[in-house]
């Protein structure tokens, strides 16, 4: 016998979020950081190189790599998707080409978390209390409210926005992971039509994942919910899927075993921490600290679902998401608290926390919505001062203070840039004046605040900033400092850089790159070595053969940089 229900909403409580603030509000949210921006230093750029090389025809689609060293994730789909858009679209810059895949991939992750808490809120465990005089949400107006406020959460996510932007494998498994959950949910609602099309997502979605780099993260979430379905088709309970649709969901778990075999594990798998860093009490904060800001709000509501249904969390619309939660965060925690893995976590708490907003009290949804306020209009106010004063040269010390940390920028007023940010900061204005006046409730109003709140910030990141955040977070201005030194047609040797490096070099200096080895002769000029690997660079090169030139900066006045070395 199943305990009462704790959700308790009116039909009036149940309407809907406007569909074109929602279209819109998932537009603001893609579209900024997909535009204007340049890969940025670490995985981003390292996997559009790898991306850029397949495109050229200098490297193998089926053994993607960089400069002749296997990429940082071994993953086939997402950096195929990168080099087919930018071979596809040669009028376009290629970062711009390879970033729009991802685009819709993202899209794509919004869309099917939605959908995902629409199946699950439609089912009959998960609907709310029913009213002795009636006037109780109808089910279909429930889970569209439900669902509403999945979304809100996942964007307010504060974790999401820079991963969710990159041309990287992660972005790409956040997808399938989306596609993924939203293809369980409708396999086990029992009413679904088109359930073959829903088998075919699972498919793809569990697939995905293993050709993204993530084939055991596939195996366990897939597998997870065919033990289960499994489960209730011997018990004989509503939601369990037709046997052809579970023999085919299992077709595409053996491909994702197979693939994940032939991938011989990701090799951000082989980086598990041992057993004595899982049990050091500093790898336990470290973790809590990335899952408390990292899934900030949906986290925290994630948690007061899991208390407040407590006593139905065998029902498929909580068990479900509470596993995909559950692999996305056991999967960060083995790899060291990495925020990367946590990634795949998002809209499964997003799914949650929808569940706890018809428990809350006026008072919680109210002081979310509060500390929401505070928060986001504090870091957009503080993104704007700080903007002015770098735009005005007033006041003098925000000012000074911005340029000792892009030594060498030159700010200049960008009105394509400067029109979006005025026109965010305008809507959140209306946001606040329309959450602060009188309104009819609703059960997504607690998120409205913190995902519009989130998607300005982003905004006027991605906007007011975006000239300063390319010049001092990606590898443009030391890759065409060290193509000024390079003789004209010559290539150049490199020892002990990162992906992310030789990719700069590559695209944004436009050099010629060879790997520097003791076994092969090459006439290349120009020699550029990371700091750190010089002790070994005598195990490299012939170093009588090479004279110090000097240390180029990321930026000017900079320590961090790399040596380069010119032949005698």
């Amino acid at each position: 016998m199943h305990s009462p229900t704790p959700a308790i909403v009116s039909q009036q409580a149940a309407r809907r979020l406007p569909r074109w603030i929602l279209l819109l509000l998932g537009l603001v949210y893609v579209l900024p950081g997909l535009l204007g921006r340049q890969p940025w230093s670490g995985p981003d750029l390292a996997s559009f190189g790898v991306m850029l090389e397949l495109a050229q025809g200098a490297g193998d689609w089926l053994h993607p790599q960089l400069l002749g060293e296997p990429a940082a994730v071994q993953a086939w789909l997402p950096y195929w998707l990168g080099a087919a858009s930018i071979k596809l679209l040669p009028f376009l810059p290629a970062e711009l080409a390879a970033r729009l895949p991802y685009g819709l991939l993202l899209a794509l992750a919004l869309s099917c978390t939605w959908m995902a808490a629409y199946q699950l809120a439609s089912l009959p465990n998960a609907q709310p209390v029913a009213f002795a005089f009636g006037g109780e949400a109808r089910p279909q107006d429930y889970a569209r409210a439900l669902a509403d406020a999945a979304l809100l959460a996942l964007v307010a996510s504060l974790g999401l926005a820079q991963l969710a932007h990159e041309t990287t494998p992660d972005a790409a498994q956040l997808a399938f992971a989306s596609l993924l959950l939203f293809a369980c949910a409708r396999l086990s609602s029992p009413g679904s039509r088109w359930r073959g099309v829903s088998a075919a997502a699972w498919w793809l979605g569990a697939v995905g994942l293993a050709l993204s780099g993530a084939p055991w993260v596939g195996l366990a979430l897939g597998g997870g919910w065919l033990a289960w379905s499994l489960r209730l088709k011997r018990s004989g309970r509503n939601g369990a899927a037709d046997p052809w649709l579970l023999a085919f969901c299992a077709s595409g778990t053996l491909l994702a075993a197979l693939l994940a075999w032939r991938l011989e594990l990701p090799s951000r798998f082989e980086q598990l921490s041992d057993w004595a860093a899982w049990t050091d009490l500093a790898h336990w904060r470290r973790f809590g600290r990335l899952l408390l800001w990292f899934s900030w709000p949906a986290g925290l509501l994630a948690l007061l679902t899991v208390w407040r249904w407590r006593r139905r969390l065998g029902n498929t619309h909580l068990l479900l998401p509470i596993w995909f939660a559950v692999v996305g965060m056991a999967s960060c925690w083995l790899l060291d608290a990495s925020d990367r893995a946590l990634l795949l976590a998002l809209p499964a708490l997003a799914c949650l926390a929808a569940f706890a907003l018809p428990t809350l009290s006026r008072s919680v949804t109210a002081l979310i919505d509060w500390f929401a306020l505070l928060f986001f209009s504090g870091c957009a106010l503080l993104i704007w001062f700080y903007w002015l004063a770098l735009q005005t040269g007033a006041p003098a010390k925000p000012a000074a203070n911005v340029l000792r940390l892009l030594p060498g920028f030159k700010p200049e007023l960008d009105w394509t840039l400067l029109l979006p940010a005025l026109l965010g900061s305008l809507a959140w204005l209306i946001a606040l004046a329309w959450r602060l006046g009188r309104y009819r409730p609703a059960l997504w109003k607690g998120l409205v605040l913190s995902a519009g709140g989130s998607t300005l910030c982003w905004l006027l990141l991605m906007t007011l900033w975006l000239p300063a955040l390319n010049y001092g977070m990606g590898q443009e201005p030391i890759s065409r400092r060290i193509a000024a030194l390079a003789p004209a047609g010559s290539c150049v040797l490199v020892h002990g850089l990162n992906g992310s490096q030789i990719a700069g070099l590559q695209y944004h200096g436009g050099l010629k790159l060879e790997r520097a080895r003791r076994d092969r002769r090459s006439d290349c000029q120009l020699l550029v070595v990371e700091p750190k690997a010089a002790a070994r660079l005598a195990q490299t090169v012939d170093l009588s053969q090479w004279r110090a030139l000097r240390k180029v900066p990321r930026l000017r006045e900079n320590r961090d940089g790399l040596l380069v070395y010119l032949r005698r």
